[in-house]
This record gives C-alpha cells, structure tokens and sequence, in this order.
C-alpha cells in the first residue's frame, strides 16, 4: 500500500482552492435569500432591542412614580370636652414607599390644620404613623398624639384605616364661628424617615406624596 504525505505546499494548493468555493457558497447563500426578508428579519431585531428598552425605561419610571394623596372630605366637630377631626384620605403609595413600609421602616403622615386667619388663626397639627411588624406580619396605623393603635393583616386594610380616620382637637376648635374659614394639609413627613432615607425624599419623585389643601367652612360642621 502507498501512502502519500501531504506537503506543506499541498496545505496551501487546498486552502487556496477552497478559498473561493467558500466565499462562493457565502455569497449564493446570502443571495439566496430575498431582500424582503433580510430587510424584515432586521426590523424585527431592532424592534426587539425596542420593546427590551422600552420595558427597562418603564420599570425605572415606575420606580420613580409619585405616590398620590386626596382629601376626600374633612369635618370638625364639637364634643365633650373638645373637638374632633372626621377626616377621609384616599392614598396611595409609591414603590419605593411600599418597599420601604414592607422592611419596617415607618412612613409617618403629617396633618396641619388651621382655622381663621393669621394673626388669629387657630392652629393644630396631629402624626399618623404607618408602620409593618415583620416578625408578627401585621401593619399599623398609629395616632402619635393620641397613642391610638389599630392593626391589621394587609397593607390595603391599612391604606383604606386612611379614609376613616377620626382626631381630637383643642377646645378652641369646638367654638368656631360658623363664618371661620377652615384649611387642612396633608403629607409625608421626611424629617421623620430614618437618615439615609431622608435626602432621597427630599428629591426624589417617587418620594412626594403630598394632597392639595383642602379648604372649607365650620358652617360645614
């Protein structure tokens, strides 16, 4: 039996020789397809690279989307010994509040109420605390002047406690002329959110969560 060895130059004559049958086999392959196609199969990829950017841009703007807070209706009223604040809030929170609420970290409301008008304006101002308790899962609503407590199981129980929520005054609210001319105000309050919490509140969008001013009447009570 013969065997040939293949030399150096043999190496060269092949690679040489399949050189062009290649870029041939490239280019009828290309040929091959139609135009039409290659120009879809590109405008499907871009449109691919478009709705993954689209998807990341969305997730960003939601993580930057402001909570939103309404003041449904406020009432004052007499009672023994003083008076009370009726106040209905709709509110909801922003992801990163979620987020923060759901690792225990308190978001604390503040409530400004004010009755007249300056110099003689009565004034009052009352806490709502909303908190989560990881270890026995449940959420709180905490009147921090009063003491009051309420929990519950869910965040929405906690959310919906907002639009029920009842105040005491001072003693000066209960005798309001029925001309005085009421103003209330609500928000988050940043100074009350743990240090490194604080700056981003102060500037980020996700972190404003502040209702118009509501305005109304005592003749209203």
């Amino acid at each position: 039996m013969r065997c040939s060895k293949r030399t150096a130059d043999d190496e060269v004559t092949a690679r040489a020789a399949a050189g062009p049958t290649a870029s041939a086999l490239a280019a009828f392959s290309a040929a091959a397809v139609p135009a039409e196609t290659r120009i879809h199969n590109r405008a499907l990829v871009v449109l691919v690279a478009c709705l993954v950017l689209l998807a990341a841009g969305c997730s960003v703007l939601d993580e930057q989307t402001p909570g939103t807070l309404v003041v449904r209706n406020a009432q004052i009223n007499a009672v023994a010994g003083g008076a009370t604040l009726e106040l209905g809030l709709d509110c909801s929170l922003s992801g990163p509040m979620r987020d923060a609420l759901d690792h225990g970290i308190p978001l604390t409301l503040q409530i400004d109420v004010r009755a007249g008008r300056w110099p003689t304006a009565e004034t009052a101002q009352r806490r709502i605390e909303l908190r989560y308790f990881p270890l026995s899962r449940r959420y709180q609503l905490h009147e921090l002047d009063s003491g009051d407590v309420r929990s519950f199981a869910a965040p929405a129980y906690l959310v919906a406690a907002l639009g029920a929520l009842r105040l005491d005054l001072p003693n000066a609210f209960a005798t309001l002329p029925a001309t005085t001319p009421l103003q209330l105000s609500v928000a988050l309050d940043p100074t009350a959110l743990p240090g490194a919490l604080r700056l981003p509140a102060l500037f980020e969008p996700a972190w404003r969560l502040a209702a118009a001013n509501y305005a109304w009447s005592a003749a209203a009570r």
